[in-house]
């Protein structure tokens, strides 16, 4: 009997087993167990491999390949059936989360539907070592771009762009239910307004970062913010900038702001990178782009 045959015979079980198994995105991994796990009870051949395996999948189930090449790495991902994008991302590393624009779009923080999808796995823990600030490299990191990511991987109208963070053990990660009953993983509102400060440009710019705040204003937590801010523990003295966001939307309380200002403050900062004209903000030691 040829494989395909065998295939066929056992398809209405093999359709059964996948329709009720608990995990809806698979990897290679996945199938490779299944496989062997069911191969006597499904009767098919010694040598049907999981490739050919997945082939049969695909061609006679709802089974679907997707793929996924970023820079450095090509991700391949099997769902039951049609999946949303935002799940096959969470899905391409460990114990991954979305961030940046993304959160803001899962807390409706902003109007618009990003193109790209940021997800962050965070890097393995390390030693802390000290690092003295200087302003003269405040000043040169400042006045370059800023650093972007190159590992993006392009599936239909979306950018997925894998961040590798760095360790947090999570820190501020919770998880949503979306009105289709998804299950999102992702920053929660005060960790997320701290990274749309840290990497605006993952966030849809400064004015995207201060429309959030304005929107965040009736339900963020300002004292765990504060909070969390100081567990992240950051070299550049972002307080200024967050400080100087809170008080531009004009939506918080005085005694809101005056959290941000129980920081130090040792250096002159900057709100983001390359700006061409500036003021400069004495309040909060901060240069920010005129006209904003």
């Amino acid at each position: 009997m040829r494989k395909s045959t065998r295939f066929q015979v056992a398809k209405r079980d093999i359709v059964s087993f996948f329709e009720g198994y608990e995990k809806r995105i698979l990897d290679m991994n996945d199938i490779s167990r299944i496989l062997e796990q069911n191969r006597e009870f499904w009767r098919l051949p010694r040598n049907l491999g999981p490739s050919k395996f997945v082939n049969l999948l695909t061609e006679n189930t709802k089974l679907k390949v997707y793929g996924f090449t970023f820079r450095r790495k090509t991700y391949l991902r099997l769902a039951w059936g049609d999946e949303s994008t935002y799940k096959l991302a969470l899905s391409l590393e460990r114990d991954s989360y979305f961030t940046h624009y993304t959160a803001l779009y899962w807390h409706n923080l902003t109007d618009q539907i990003p193109k790209t999808i940021y997800v962050n796995y965070e890097q393995r823990p390390k030693r802390h070592i000290g690092e003295r600030l200087l302003q003269a490299n405040i000043d040169r990191a400042f006045r370059n771009p800023q650093r972007e990511s190159k590992n993006v991987a392009v599936v239909g109208d979306f950018k997925i762009c894998m961040l590798n963070g760095k360790w947090t053990n999570k820190l501020g990660v919770t998880e949503i239910i979306t009105d289709e009953n998804e299950q999102i993983i992702l920053t929660d509102l005060e960790r997320t307004l701290i990274d749309i400060v840290v990497r605006p440009t993952y966030s849809g710019g400064i004015y995207e970062v201060l429309n959030a705040y304005r929107r965040a204003a009736k339900t963020v937590s300002i004292n765990k913010l504060s909070s969390m801010l100081q567990k992240l523990d950051y070299i550049y003295p972002y307080h200024q900038a967050i400080g100087f966001y809170l008080e531009r939307a004009g939506a918080y309380r005085e005694a809101q702001i005056q959290l941000l200002k129980k920081f130090e403050f040792q250096y002159d900062f900057y709100l983001t990178h390359q700006m061409k004209e500036t003021k400069y903000s004495k309040e909060w030691r901060l240069y920010y782009p005129k006209g904003f």
